[in-house]
């Protein structure tokens, strides 16, 4: 048995689909050019701010805020992993998750719409909601659990889902969502940061979006700021890329080229981190200390039957609460192989008491932990070693 099929979901020992090869070789592949004798592989970094344009302005590159081939390249390899086999699916690279985020959102709202976010989502929503406010924008929220954003999801023009939630990890049935808000004729974007596209694709599931922050595990390595958005709306999308031109929100070259180049080892990382992320919440889970642990890899999570339902791999991530704030500052300061960080889904294992940046509604000793590419054996063991050394 694969290790994708041990660590993932209903889907997860599918990964090679009809429309084409596994998620190993797509990833390798992914938005690489036609061969060209004696040219790389995967071209390097185009530095550009503009390109040779006699005549009249036409062709695909005419100046560097708006197109460049370097990006070209990580576009389409996103598109072929958030949606293998679609020819009408286009992706657009930002400067960060955040851009990409607000590229959405302010493109596809106006003054007198609603919209309908998460109030248990990524940190910095809070003030996503009052620049829209600010802009005459009605803004309703819901927890992701249980599917709570039907509730107020009457009259809205935009849904956004948030799926597995950051930093609790709740999950949505986002087939149910999805068609609750078309028929109320409401568009939908799925935020796909924790999942990755090989742990989830939301275009697949009906979303009109999938958004996500290239920052995390899809480049893998903490050293780049990215973010995209993978639409199949031909006018929802013109106005995305034209939000994109007139904010310059833009990825530079070299960021990109990095970003194209660390997801031909997505599959691999993804593979080992996630498999090892479900190995330490079941170590974790036999701690008397721990409450509120959340995987929704384990069987027993709330969240797993309807994430084994749409998800291929359950993600990196892993949420616990020590007894204290105290408690949980001395475990962090106790481990030797998870660096205290921000941020989550590089190959070096991270965690942070989430409480100590004051947006997140969490215990004072919530932890989220990321899971990186370490032998678990060891991983489990500094986990395990730390808890020992700092029990009350």
């Amino acid at each position: 048995m694969s290790d994708s099929a041990t660590n993932g979901g209903a889907g997860a020992g599918t990964e090679r689909s009809a429309s084409g090869p596994g998620d190993g070789t797509r990833a390798v592949r992914a938005g690489l050019p036609e061969p060209v004798k004696h040219e790389p592989t995967l071209p390097g970094p185009v530095f550009a701010a503009h390109f040779h344009l006699p005549g009249d302005p036409t062709g695909p590159y005419t100046y560097g805020r708006d197109e460049n081939p370097t990006w070209t390249h990580l576009e389409r390899a996103i598109g072929e992993l958030e949606a293998p086999g679609r020819s009408d699916v286009e992706t657009l690279v930002f400067a960060s998750g955040m851009a990409a985020i607000s590229s959405v959102l302010f493109s596809q709202l106006r003054a007198g719409d609603t919209a309908v976010l998460p109030d248990d989502g990524y940190q910095a929503l809070p003030l996503v909601r009052a620049q829209l406010e600010a802009y005459g924008i009605e803004v309703r929220t819901a927890p992701t659990g249980q599917d709570a954003q039907l509730d107020v999801l009457d009259g809205a023009k935009l849904l956004w889902i948030e799926t597995p939630s950051n930093p609790g990890l709740d999950v949505c049935d986002v087939r149910r969502l999805v068609g609750a808000a078309h028929a109320r004729g409401a568009l939908v974007a799925v935020d796909n940061t924790l999942a990755t596209p090989l742990g989830q694709r939301p275009l697949e599931l009906g979303a009109d979006f999938s958004v996500a922050s290239g920052t995390k595990q899809l480049t893998g390595h903490g050293d780049v700021l990215l973010g995209y958005v993978a639409g199949h709306n031909a006018g929802a999308m013109a106005a995305v890329r034209r939000w994109r031109k007139i904010v310059g929100a833009i990825p530079g070259p070299m960021e990109a080229w990095l970003a194209h180049r660390s997801i031909a080892t997505l599959q691999l990382r993804v593979d080992r981190q996630d498999a090892t992320a479900l190995r330490v919440a079941e170590a974790l889970r036999t701690r008397p200390e721990i409450t509120g642990l959340r995987y929704p890899g384990l069987p027993d999570d709330p969240s797993h039957k309807i994430a084994s339902q749409q998800m291929q791999r359950y993600g990196c991530v892993v949420s616990f609460t020590l007894p204290s704030r105290a408690r949980a500052d001395r475990f962090l300061e106790a481990l030797r192989l998870v660096e205290g960080a921000t941020s989550f889904g590089g190959v070096r294992s991270t965690a942070e008491r989430r409480g100590r940046w004051g947006g997140d509604a969490v215990p004072e000793g919530f932890i989220r932990l990321s899971v990186g590419a370490e032998d678990p054996d060891d991983l489990v063991a500094d986990l395990l070693r730390a808890l020992d050394e700092t029990a009350d």
